[in-house]
């Protein structure tokens, strides 16, 4: 069985404790990147044993955008990356549940303090879990102690260091399916630390369908999507398992094998924790929108800032982290990586905004060095003209 922080990094695409990877320090000589080095730098990510493909939207201070590719989109054709284009955003999916949640918070729909068992009574059950002392907070902000049901789900082949993605990667998971998976594994003190686990978000998404009586996908495309106008972002229906738009190909090696083209799955394993499709541009839009408080009210917007320390200057607040900038101040965003994806968004209280996604995972590269120089160009860009 893998250790819990090798597949939260691989499945749930959180950088976790002190250091926070998705926001990597860079060199302290890079002041500040020159108008083409981020292109330059997201090249040096691409090529034989790295990231097939690279693209990336940076917005400044004035809202001015500009839009980054390297590598190819397909590697069989050669084709290039299309610019903007859709890609599967794993965990950073979190953020737009949180969103919901919070909404429904403020309009006094449900309680960030009431319990699981208020809502959904019966469904967490089993010897050790207190599903009346876990709260809708604690599901957020990852302090429930309940198991990932990703580290039953995905297990390491062995002599490799790769979770088995391709053994399920056709199948479609009922939410409260992954809910009993995780109650296999042995549950962790309620409210005693944090722990990532993508249950909680699963937990948060079946609670916002039984106060509202609709769909998650309905809720989120409703509340979130539609209110700030994001045209090329989407929650995938029931069995759909190709991307609509144009898309690079995403690529996940078969353990003990080379990369294959895994951009075809369904991705209903991730449900509220992960499965939304997006684009660098829509992400950035949106976290701007979010930040500029344009969809939840002052009150939520403080309660979802509000972090657990995590060491370093990081911190995780509800679906909303928080990262140390080199240049002095933080970043707020989160993360996700997904068989064929990896994302970094974050974004500045003052109005900058970076996006990079690669089109594999860290686990999947033969050279793993460049994975930690996709935070550096982050921090690089969200620091330029400071």
């Amino acid at each position: 069985m893998p250790t819990s922080v090798s597949v939260r990094r691989m499945v749930a695409a959180v950088a976790v404790a002190a250091g926070l990877a998705a926001v990597a320090p860079a060199p302290a000589a890079q002041a500040g990147p020159r108008p083409d080095e981020v292109q330059r730098s997201i090249e040096t990510l691409v090529g034989p044993g790295r990231y097939p493909g690279v693209l990336a939207a940076v917005r400044d201070r004035q809202g001015r955008a500009k839009h980054y590719t390297a590598g190819v989109g397909d590697l069989r054709s050669g084709a290039p990356v299309p610019v903007n284009g859709q890609v599967r955003i794993g965990s950073a999916s979190k953020m737009f549940l949180a969103v919901v949640v919070l909404q429904l918070a403020g309009e006094g729909k449900l309680g960030l303090d009431e319990s699981v068992e208020t809502y959904l009574p019966g469904v967490v059950h089993g010897t050790g879990f207190e599903p009346d002392r876990i709260t809708v907070r604690h599901l957020l902000q990852h302090t429930s102690g309940l198991p990932d049901y990703t580290e039953v789900m995905f297990t390491v082949v062995p002599g490799t260091e790769l979770p088995d993605f391709f053994a399920t990667r056709h199948r479609y998971h009922e939410p409260r399916a992954l809910i009993d998976l995780a109650l296999t594994a042995e549950p962790g003190p309620v409210g005693a630390g944090w722990a990532y686990s993508n249950t909680g978000y699963v937990l948060a998404g079946l609670i916002a369908q039984k106060v509202t009586g609709r769909p998650l996908a309905e809720l989120i495309t409703t509340r979130v999507i539609d209110r700030i106008g994001l045209r090329d972002t989407y929650v995938p229906g029931v069995g759909e398992q190709r991307v609509r738009g144009p898309h690079p190909l995403g690529y996940q090696r078969v353990p003990g094998g080379d990369l294959r083209d895994f951009t075809v799955m369904d991705p209903s394993w991730g449900w509220g924790a992960g499965q939304v499709v997006s684009t660098p541009g829509d992400l950035n839009t949106f976290l701007r929108a979010l930040l500029d408080g344009k969809i939840l009210g002052p009150a939520q917007l403080r309660q979802m800032r509000t972090v657990v320390d995590l060491g370093e200057g990081a911190g995780y607040g509800l679906g909303l982290m928080r990262a140390p900038l080199t240049c002095g101040g933080v970043a707020w965003g989160h993360g996700g990586d997904i068989p064929g994806y990896s994302t970094l968004d974050w974004a500045t209280d003052d109005g900058r905004a970076v996006t990079l996604t690669v089109t594999a995972m860290t686990g999947s590269l033969r050279d793993s060095s460049v994975s930690g120089a996709r935070g550096g160009i982050v921090d690089a860009a969200l620091c330029a003209g400071r």
